[in-house]
């Protein structure tokens, strides 16, 4: 399960996230430049700021597991692991 919460809407936008499971859980800090979400979402107009960070932790949990997923980041650092990032996004939103 991914929990998000929004701790600041100002930019950059800032999400605490925790990823559960049955073998427990991980916390989360991301930041969100809102150049960025509108970016990422530009055919998605309807997708919300939450929904974006939950999509690109869908994204990562398919690729690594969540106690490998950094602990504080700016989305843009995904394409740094995973260049395919941001063309394959629009797929999990």
């Amino acid at each position: 399960m991914i929990e998000i919460e929004m701790k600041s809407d100002t930019e950059p936008m800032v999400f605490n996230v925790t990823i559960s499971d049955s073998a427990g859980s991980t916390r989360h800090r991301v930041t969100l430049k809102r150049e960025t979400y509108e970016r990422l979402t530009r055919n998605h107009a309807e997708t919300t700021p939450q929904r974006c960070i939950e999509a690109a932790f869908t994204f990562l949990l398919e690729r690594e597991s969540k106690t490998d997923i950094l602990k504080s980041f700016d989305i843009n650092v995904i394409n740094m692991y995973f260049p395919s990032f941001e063309r394959e996004l629009a797929h999990y939103l």
